[in-house]
């Protein structure tokens, strides 16, 4: 079997509403070029993410990405070294075409491919910035599908010291934002027009702040603003502002409370946050000042959504020496503890 020395990776990122496509350069050790496709637009009318239309937007723009963003680095197809995909965790329409149209490169290009983990690749993106943290560290990813905070030992070996019970926070914006007939998606719906509001006017609950474990729970937060939403007569758009900036504070200040009893419980100095809910500046500003003491890593505001770059850099650490393997390999539900059994 050939060993192959990988430099210029091709990533590719499909696991739900995101066509995202980059190229890393090992060498140089930067992204040298992306494409991003976002379906959020496509989405709105029904509210959410609708897989098999997902699956159908993926199979239409995936290939003229990868092609631009050939284009546009000045490469070739053949300079390709190696493929790196969203293997999982995901919708299982959208995963299969991203590996599956990576593999066939693979298998023309006679070059390597490896099936990347979603929330290690939101993980480690960061380290790609300058400064960038160290392991261990603490991480708090944050999206619409999940809600963890992580102990990163090392590459591949992480511990899960808390996560969310019942809906992600990005998941509870989105239901949020339905509830104030705001649409989708309900992230950017919120953080604008709570803009206008006052964080005080509600006094909702910050879930299990009270509890000494790190998990989250929003369920309960949502239906707060549901009833409270109920029992007014007349809602207006200010009254919205106002339940949109208190749910929004209360969001802020639980994701602070448990991510600094996380800090306390691990001994952590550095945490790094990801995911698209670390785009939301409000959530931002919050955990820098409610977190002074510990040092914190931010992505970029477009690599907080998922992307191809995220992938592709991923896929450095795992194509450095790796035989050429074709198999299949999606995981539509893929624990991130799964990795430390190798």
């Amino acid at each position: 079997m050939t060993t192959y020395f990988v430099m210029k990776i091709l990533g590719i990122e499909t696991s739900c509403d995101e066509t995202g496509v980059a190229i890393y350069d090992s060498v140089s050790e930067d992204i040298i070029s992306e494409q991003l496709y976002s379906q959020a637009a496509k989405h709105a009318e029904y509210g959410g993410v609708v897989p098999e239309l997902a699956s159908r937007d993926h199979l239409k723009k995936l290939i003229p990405l990868i092609r631009l963003t050939i284009k546009e680095s000045g490469l070739e197809l053949k300079d390709i070294d190696g493929i790196a995909y969203t293997s999982g965790p995901g919708l299982r329409g959208p995963l299969l075409i991203g590996a599956s149209t990576a593999e066939s490169i693979a298998m023309a290009l006679k070059k390597p491919s490896v099936g990347i983990h979603h929330m290690e690749a939101h993980l480690l993106i960061n380290l790609l910035e300058n400064p960038a943290p160290s392991f261990p560290f603490l991480t708090l990813l944050i999206s619409g599908g999940h809600c963890l905070l992580i102990n990163a030992k090392s590459l591949g070996e992480y511990e899960i010291v808390g996560q969310t019970l019942d809906d992600a926070v990005g998941e509870a914006f989105d239901k949020v934002a339905k509830i104030l007939e705001l649409g989708y998606p309900g992230g950017p719906k919120i953080e604008a027009i709570a803009k206008q509001g006052d964080p005080n006017a509600f006094d909702f609950p910050r879930p299990m702040t009270a509890k000494k474990n790190c998990d989250f729970s929003f369920s309960g937060l949502k239906t707060a603003v549901f009833y409270e939403f109920k029992k007014i007569k007349t809602i207006d758009e200010s009254i919205k502002a106002d339940l949109a900036a208190s749910f929004q504070a209360a969001v802020a200040d639980t994701l602070v409370m448990k991510t600094k009893s996380a800090m306390e419980k691990t001994g952590l100095k550095e945490l790094v946050i990801g995911g698209g809910v670390a785009s939301n500046k409000y959530i931002r500003d919050k955990l820098i000042t409610g977190l002074e003491r510990s040092k914190i890593f931010f992505p970029p505001i477009h690599r907080c959504t998922d992307n191809g770059a995220m992938i592709a850099y991923a896929g450095s650490f795992y194509l450095k020496d790796v035989n050429r393997d074709l198999t299949l390999n999606i995981k539509p539900r893929w624990p991130l503890s799964d990795l430390n059994d190798g």
